[in-house]
């Protein structure tokens, strides 16, 4: 079984970040819920984390709308689907899903973890995404 942390540090709020390798072991091991926190419009046209090898499914929600709204029942809606385990959130570059943790662990769940460099990670020197994060790492994902 992995060594999850147990905590992160005061000034993060959350229990601490993973590696995408360290996330995929978690889910594999049952141990957490994978919770992408992307856009709808992202999940459709950047591909999703695929989790079918496992028996597993990732959760989808929302932590602002594509017009930039807030999604005020994200923190309802990840308790829901995570009912007391461990959540890893994911998103584009590894910066909403940070803020994801601190919301849910604020709230009083968790433990939650946040996937550094996301799905595609941050911009490289050209300007370009998917130099690091979920889908360079090789891990499996799909795309409509």
């Amino acid at each position: 079984m992995t060594n999850i942390p147990t905590a992160g540090s005061a000034v993060e709020g959350y229990a601490g970040d993973l590696t995408v390798h360290q996330a995929w072991q978690l889910v594999e091991e049952g141990q957490a819920v994978l919770v992408d926190v992307r856009t709808e419009v992202e999940w459709r046209f950047v591909g999703v984390a695929d989790l079918s090898a496992l028996g597993a499914e990732v959760t989808f929600v929302e932590w602002a709308r594509v017009d930039g709204g807030p999604n005020a029942e994200f923190v309802s809606q990840v308790v829901e689907a995570a009912q007391g385990r461990p959540t890893v959130f994911l998103c584009r570059s590894g910066q909403r899903s940070v803020s994801a943790a601190r919301a849910v662990t604020q709230a009083g769940a968790g433990p939650a973890y946040n996937v550094l460099d996301g799905f595609e990670g941050a911009l490289d020197s050209a300007g370009h995404r998917g130099g690091t994060g979920w889908r360079a790492a090789g891990l499996p994902w799909r795309q409509s």
